[in-house]
């Protein structure tokens, strides 16, 4: 994909600036927000203003109710990231904009990792389809 490794891994990032955080945009999320599932995942998004230069921040949800304990909950909120992180490229690549992306998983068993990345590249190109879509129609 890239000649050079080092810009490679700048791409394959997830920073701070990145996450979503802002409790008003969470509930604008839930309240306005669109959806699409790719089970176990479904993401959540809405165009988003945001004072410094990202163009996509996003958050990870388990649900307590489904995973009782602290540790099962980091564990899958810890493969939705690293399965965004490494397909981030694709969105950031192809999207004019700003959004806030919410991953909720859906499932009630520990995925493995194959699982999680394969629902989230699904999940990714259909959202560029849609958004590119209502684009065009706009």
């Amino acid at each position: 994909m890239y000649e050079n490794p080092i810009e490679e891994h700048k791409n394959l990032v997830f920073p701070k600036k990145e996450k979503l955080k802002n409790k008003k945009l969470f509930e604008q999320l839930f309240s306005e927000g669109k959806s699409m599932s790719a089970f176990p995942i479904k993401l959540l998004y809405t165009k988003a203003v945001f004072d410094d230069d990202v163009s996509i921040k996003v958050g990870v949800v388990a649900p307590k109710k489904k995973f009782k304990t602290a540790v099962k909950r980091n564990r899958v909120k810890r493969l939705l990231r690293e399965a965004y992180r490494i397909n981030k490229p694709l969105v950031f690549n192809n999207i004019e904009g700003n959004y806030a992306f919410l991953f909720l998983y859906l499932s009630n068993k520990i995925p493995n990792y194959e699982e999680v990345e394969g629902a989230m590249k699904e999940l990714l190109k259909t959202f560029l389809k849609k958004e590119s879509h209502e684009k065009i129609d706009t």
